[in-house]
């Protein structure tokens, strides 16, 4: 989301792997003309990108930043493949789109965000990631009998784990991530039908569950809260993991991205601390 004077930027950001038609192009785009009548006077821009696609996305950015500003960027886009399936890149797709699409996204654009005021990146995660431990072991789901809402879950962990290396390296930048509650969305309906109707009434409206994520993003009593924390309705919430377990991550996308085009080889983009050896990354893709 680009938040200049009277301009903002709705990026929608779509992934092959995801059917629910509120996701489509063409649901997209009928948002998109609504949108001037929510916000009258606004110039509101529309960027389709498939966020499983690393250099698709990478692309976006690269013509992106010659023509915009950006002052804020909420990671919010997703999906639960339920059944393992791979990237024409040959990676699990869940990962590649909720993990490897986001920091891609998100390490692209953090030239572009630190040339404005008060910058910040809110990445949406799930508190589904608390019954995750991080496993550094099988980041693409290669090991292990496959399990879509588990999977989300170690992705969700992972962008926890990204959010707080972000927001070492980028002290300009009030990185956050957050859960929205448990929200009754299309997308809780058509992943988790038997969730969705054991919470039924109980769950959040889409309305209540963007309070969170607005706070991070326009509020300036956010502004003044630790970067790198995950929030749960407006309040911190503790996460616990260890820092080789972190490196590791920040170790395996730097390696997958020059695999898969994105970037150069040798050109990092996020600094890792510790000594890696090709033995930490066995088994990994």
């Amino acid at each position: 989301m680009n938040l200049r004077p009277r301009t903002s930027s709705l990026m929608t950001w779509t992934s092959k792997s995801l059917e629910e038609p509120s996701w489509s192009p063409g649901g997209t785009a009928a948002l998109e003309k609504q949108l001037p009548s929510r916000s009258p006077g606004e110039n509101i821009f529309l960027h389709i990108v498939d966020l499983s696609d690393p250099k698709t996305v990478w692309k976006f950015v690269e013509n992106f930043k010659q023509e915009h500003t950006l002052n804020v960027l909420i990671n919010n886009a997703g999906c639960m493949v339920n059944e393992r399936e791979l990237t024409e890149d040959g990676l699990e797709k869940n990962f590649a789109t909720n993990t490897l699409g986001v920091y891609v996204l998100t390490t692209a654009l953090i030239p572009v965000l630190e040339k404005e005021h008060d910058p910040r990146v809110v990445t949406v995660s799930s508190g589904g990631m608390l019954v995750q431990k991080l496993n550094t072991d099988d980041l693409q789901s290669e090991r292990t009998a496959f399990d879509g809402t588990m999977v989300y879950a170690q992705n969700k962990r992972q962008q926890v784990v990204l959010t707080e290396q972000w927001a070492r390296a980028h002290p300009t930048i009030h990185f956050s991530c957050m859960h929205p509650g448990w929200v009754d969305t299309p997308g809780v309906r058509l992943s988790m039908p038997g969730f969705h109707a054991r919470l039924g009434a109980r769950l959040r409206s889409e309305a209540q569950g963007a309070d969170t994520v607005l706070w991070l993003a326009l509020a300036p009593t956010a502004a003044v809260q630790p970067s790198g924390r995950f929030f749960q309705v407006i309040e911190i919430s503790p996460v616990l993991y260890t820092k080789p377990s972190i490196e590791a991550v920040t170790h395996h996308l730097l390696t997958v991205g020059p695999q898969v085009g994105y970037l150069p080889s040798g050109g990092l983009i996020f600094p890792v601390s510790g000594d890696f050896s090709a033995t930490d990354l066995k088994g990994w893709f």
